[in-house]
């Protein structure tokens, strides 16, 4: 399986937290990652109030939403490299730095295709980001 970013102008490649487009050959399924907030994975439904108690910063509303997405990840056996496409929901654009910055962390040199939108709410009060993911493991 390859998993290669496609730059249409590679000498801007670094300007991006993210590749334009992902090209993917020979790989054998995809895995869709449900929206992740900073609630734990696992919840009351319906919602339980202390459940959803959020902390106010985003960088640590990211790298909660990001550690549940590594749950499933590994769940599969495959790691951030085999992410090929990210959603990421923001209640305030100007907070997108500093998830990226998160996100980093992650990722590392890694860039998936991505898209954001900017919306009012989340499915939980106080939750400032929401990160849904594609990824492809290699054939069995």
């Amino acid at each position: 399986m390859r998993i290669e970013p496609i730059h249409p102008d590679p000498s801007q490649a670094d300007k991006l937290p993210y590749s334009p487009s992902i090209y993917v050959q020979g790989a054998g399924d995809l895995l869709f990652i449900s929206g992740c907030t900073a609630i734990p994975l696992y919840h009351s439904h319906p919602h339980v109030h202390e459940e959803h108690v959020l902390p106010d910063d985003i960088k640590l509303q990211t790298r909660l939403a990001m550690d549940d997405i590594k749950l499933s990840l590994d769940a599969c056996n495959i790691g951030w490299e085999n992410v090929v496409k990210v959603t990421k929901y923001l209640t305030d654009m100007r907070e997108a730095d500093d998830m990226h910055e998160v996100m980093a962390e992650y990722f590392g040199n890694w860039k998936p295709a991505s898209t954001m939108v900017c919306i009012n709410n989340l499915s939980s009060p106080g939750a400032r980001v929401e990160i849904d993911i594609t990824a492809v493991l290699p054939p069995k």
